[in-house]
């Protein structure tokens, strides 16, 4: 089976107050040092598979670089990395090909340079159309840089855009999330990823939110049911211009779903380079019970540059059954029992056909003969749905 590969570029111009990932702005000098680091890893990936007891496809259908912001990387160091992948790996004719872009970053030459590479799609992280919104999240660009760098893409022919909005930020109304919907279709991106803004301690902002605290404007943050109602919106709103919803926070025009992240939903083989980057590649034929592999790199890059010791975690059998469910029920297509019994047997399910039937009952599952998806209400509370799934596959 064809392989997604996905390369972190953790590097940043600022950070955004909401960003949870392990991204930062660095010094350029590191730069060059990382690509390096990169390429030699995309090089030493059948040692690594042999040392994971997995197998890794020779052939690609999907490249996604992410971030942090990749174009912040010179012309020289984005052509390195794709000729690390084209060097070691076989791209399938027709491959997604995505790459990561901060509005604003998206200067002629790194165009160019994402050609000559054969990007043929680009994920702009936009955030919101309100100046004042993106402003007060540390995001550099306002609304003119997108529409700017949205018409660039089109003239140099590429069509194929998504467009990332949270819900919830700071400043954020029903009526400022309903302008930066009507851009976003007036934009007429092809693919809308829509997040709720998450509160954890892994972001100044949600450690601010935690300690209700004013600082990042954080004072100004909607409450979790405007938060919800926004979420609401855009899925109507989306849904009825024929972009439609796929995935809890995805939509898409049809034949533009992201084909990269498909792959983790649907627990295909994929492979991660750089900072805090995450693989699953299967083991064949389920040795000592295990299903699959799943590794990352580590979280920061001084480890990473330092080259420590992947983290592995090995998926097994029960494991691999709560991952179809709860991996399976972010898609709004039905996940189907009969396929599920089929890879896993009866017995391994009928404990989880409990829960079914009480989600079922409370409004937040629906189930038309054997298959089953998540309802409106049960993707806004996904979490406790996906929750109860591991907790009861646990007592199997």
């Amino acid at each position: 089976m064809p392989l997604g590969l996905y390369i972190s570029v953790p590097f940043c111009r600022t950070k955004c107050s909401y960003c949870n990932f392990a991204s930062d702005v660095f010094s350029r000098a590191i730069f060059a040092r990382y690509v390096d680091r990169v390429c030699a890893d995309i090089e030493d990936t059948p040692s690594m598979a042999t040392a994971m007891a997995a197998s890794a496809d020779h052939v690609l259908d999907s490249i996604y670089l992410g971030g942090g912001t990749p174009t912040v990387l010179d012309g020289v160091q984005l052509e390195r990395l794709f000729g690390a992948i084209r060097q070691n790996f076989d791209i399938q004719e027709g491959s997604e090909i995505t790459v990561e872009c901060a509005p604003g970053t998206l200067t002629s030459a790194v165009l160019e340079t994402l050609l000559r590479c054969g990007v043929n799609r680009v994920s702009l992280g936009v955030q919101s159309f309100v100046d004042k919104e993106a402003a007060a999240v540390g995001r550099q660009h306002k609304r003119a840089t997108v529409l700017d760098d949205i018409a660039r893409l089109r003239e140099a022919g590429m069509t194929n855009i998504n467009v990332d909005l949270i819900a919830g930020l700071p400043y954020q109304t029903a009526e400022s999330w309903d302008f930066s919907l009507a851009e976003t279709l007036a934009t007429g991106a092809p693919h809308v990823s829509v997040y709720m803004l998450e509160v954890d301690d892994d972001s100044r902002l949600g450690r601010e939110l935690i300690a209700g605290g004013t600082r990042y404007h954080a004072h100004f943050v909607p409450n979790e049911d405007a938060i919800a109602d926004f979420y609401l919106a855009a899925c109507e709103r989306l849904n009825a211009a024929g972009v439609h919803q796929y995935e809890i926070s995805n939509f898409a025009r049809e034949r533009f779903q992201s084909r990269h992240n498909l792959k983790y939903w649907t627990r295909q083989p994929y492979l991660g380079f750089g900072v805090d980057a995450h693989s699953m590649l299967k083991t064949g034929a389920a040795i000592d019970g295990v299903d699959a592999v799943r590794f990352s790199t580590p979280e920061s890059l001084e480890d990473y540059i330092a080259a420590k010791p992947l983290n592995q975690t090995p998926v097994t059998r029960r494991e691999a059954l709560e991952e179809t469910f709860f991996l399976g029920l972010r898609l709004t297509r039905w996940v189907n029992l009969n396929e599920v019994v089929e890879e896993f047997s009866d017995a391994a399910i009928e404990p989880l056909l409990e829960a079914v039937c009480e989600f079922e009952g409370a409004g937040l599952m629906e189930k038309s003969g054997d298959v089953i998806r998540l309802t409106a209400r049960g993707r806004l509370l996904s979490n406790e749905v996906f929750e109860k799934f591991i907790t009861t596959a646990e007592q199997v």
